[in-house]
């Protein structure tokens, strides 16, 4: 059977894929802002769960699914690029590589943690959310946005924060860091809601779809169509 022609999944899968690039560059700061301390990819990253439940909700489980393994794969080149790039000798003059180093060459552990934890957490969410789409019988879709970030996020940071973290940071500053990235990223999911109600409303309108993973697959390592 052939396909269905979409019009707008390819800017979608260009955001997300942007998004978690930059979240990653950006992850190498910890901010701190009132009572939250978190690392600054968590500015941004938040809104690839609201690309995520997007994805899911109109297109389906199985096009999520290749979307994430294309931002996997994409945070997997650049990790790799810019470690290939440090261990580079610096031309004469160019006094930066100690800056480059400290900023740009994520420690292997680092590297591991985001990977997983980008992928556990993001699979996270489109499994709850597909799922929950089939219980709600496609009714109150804030339930299933908010429901899979809950889960999603939840899993996501504990990975990271843990794998990255662990036995590096003071207890202490670690359990506030896990907290202040998890109460961030779901209040940021809570309150673009309304936002998600217009982008999901517009999408199945133009593109003429709405996902419904009834027979899906969910197995996250299979490629099929």
């Amino acid at each position: 059977m052939q396909k269905q022609a979409t019009h707008y999944l390819e800017i979608i899968t260009g955001l997300f894929v942007a998004v978690v690039i930059i979240s990653n560059i950006a992850s190498t700061k910890i901010l701190q802002m009132g009572p939250f301390t978190f690392d600054g990819g968590t500015i941004l990253f938040p809104i690839s769960y609201i690309f995520g439940d997007v994805l899911t909700e109109v297109y389906g489980y199985r096009t999520s699914r290749r979307v994430i393994w294309t931002g996997f794969l994409s945070a997997l080149v650049l990790s790799g690029v810019l470690w290939i790039v440090g261990l580079l000798p610096p031309a004469p003059g160019w006094e930066a590589q100690e800056a480059y180093r400290t900023i740009l060459m994520t420690t292997p552990r680092i590297a591991v943690a985001s990977l997983i934890a980008f992928s556990a957490g993001e699979f996270s969410n489109a499994y709850v959310l597909a799922r929950m789409k089939l219980l709600t019988r496609g009714r109150w879709l804030w339930t299933r946005t908010i429901g899979s970030t809950i889960v999603g996020q939840g899993v996501d940071t504990a990975l990271f924060c843990l794998i990255a973290f662990l036995g590096v940071l003071p207890a202490e500053l670690l359990g506030a860091v896990i907290l202040s990235n998890y109460v961030f990223k779901v209040g940021v999911e809570v309150l673009a809601t309304p936002l998600t109600y217009r982008v999901v409303g517009f999408l199945k309108s133009r593109e003429g779809l709405d996902a419904w993973d009834e027979r899906t697959d969910f197995n996250p390592f299979t490629m099929k169509a």
